[in-house]
Parts: structure tokens; C-alpha cells; sequence
């Protein structure tokens, strides 16, 4: 599987662009937000999902993760193949389809050609509760960090440490290594914890 591409662009068209890999060209199927911000000569980094069938290899690109992510969510709907979750991300943003599929707005997903309403109420059903709304997924991931750093707190309380120096350590460690998961927030605190008994 073709995760990403990076090289020099060496054509730009409609629908897609062809990016020279160590002297492959890869033409890769684009939405226009993402072509109108390559440039033929100039290098370029596209992460990449390939979708393979009996006659053909094809490799669809995105600047975000994001967008990649909901290119293969909407394959996963009855009836949606590449072209058409392609459309839907040319003409909806991440945040605008998350938001539209979150709300039940199909009439914002009907704007999409080829979607009419039989296939947004499809959408809807099958994805309402696999989005987060845009708003949304930024406090869920703060009342997660919140919930990680009382759950170390709470550990490091229990081996027998003051509680305002255990959460003064864990908001340290959780500020330079915000990706640690309990464990590792753990190991951190209790080595730096350890030297000051």
C-alpha cells in the first residue's frame, strides 16, 4: 500500500497531479483544494489512499489526515466508491461533512453531485455516530488529557506521594510528551518524583 508520495510535481491537470518519485511518476487523483495548492517544478508531499480493483491501481491524495480518513469512512457506505467520496470531499471541507453527518443535514450532503437523497439519508444513518462534530472533538480531547492526568495523579497519590507535587509533575510531563498514554505518564513522573524524595 502507497501511504504517501513526495517529489517534484511534474504535471498539474483537472483531477489529478503526477509527482516524480526517484523517476516513477505517480498520477495522483486529487479534490481542487488540494491541486490549486501544488505547483508544476515545485516538490510536494501527498498522503495517499490506493484502491486496487481487477483492471486498475489507482492513488487518491490529500494534504490532511483528516481528509484521507473520511475518503475511506465514506467507502464504507453502501453504494460509495472512491469517485464519489472523492466528489463529496471536493465540494464539503473535513469539518463541513463531519458537522453535515454529525447533524443529520442531508440537505447540505445532497449539494454533492451525484448524492441524491436516498444516499445522503444512507450517509447519515451509517455515519452519524462515527464523527465527532468539529467543535466537538477538541473538548473531547481535552477531557481526555484531564482524565489521564487525575488517572496518573491518582496512581502516583496511591504510592504514597503528596497529591500537589504528584499533579504538578504529571502536567509537566503531559506538556512536553502530550501523545504519552497512563503508563508512560506514569514511568515519567515516578522518575522524576524519585529524585526529589
Amino acid at each position: 500500500m502507497i501511504a504517501s508520495v513526495r517529489g517534484e510535481v511534474i504535471d498539474v491537470a483537472l483531477d489529478h497531479v503526477v509527482i516524480d518519485c526517484a523517476g516513477v511518476g505517480y498520477k495522483v487523483l486529487a479534490s481542487p483544494s488540494t491541486i490549486a495548492g501544488v505547483r508544476r517544478g515545485a516538490s510536494a508531499t501527498l498522503l495517499t489512499a490506493m484502491i486496487v480493483r481487477e483492471d486498475s491501481m489507482t492513488l487518491y491524495g490529500f494534504t490532511e489526515p483528516d481528509a484521507r480518513d473520511l475518503f475511506g469512512l465514506l467507502q464504507t457506505v453502501t453504494g460509495i466508491g472512491p469517485r464519489l467520496a472523492m466528489a463529496t470531499l471536493a465540494v464539503l471541507e473535513p469539518d463541513s461533512l463531519r458537522r453535515a453527518l454529525a447533524d443529520g443535514d442531508t440537505k447540505t450532503l445532497t449539494a454533492v453531485p451525484g448524492v441524491g437523497k436516498r444516499v445522503a439519508d444512507r450517509l447519515v444513518v451509517e455515519l452519524r455516530d462515527k464523527v465527532t462534530r468539529p467543535e466537538l472533538a477538541g473538548a473531547a480531547a481535552q477531557v481526555g488529557g484531564l482524565a489521564l492526568r487525575d488517572q496518573v495523579v491518582e496512581a502516583l497519590v496511591g504510592l504514597g506521594f503528596s497529591e500537589a507535587p504528584a499533579e504538578k509533575t504529571v502536567i509537566a510531563v503531559l506538556a512536553d510528551n502530550p501523545d504519552a498514554d497512563s503508563s508512560t505518564a506514569l514511568r515519567a513522573s515516578l522518575a522524576i518524583l524519585g529524585k526529589t524524595k
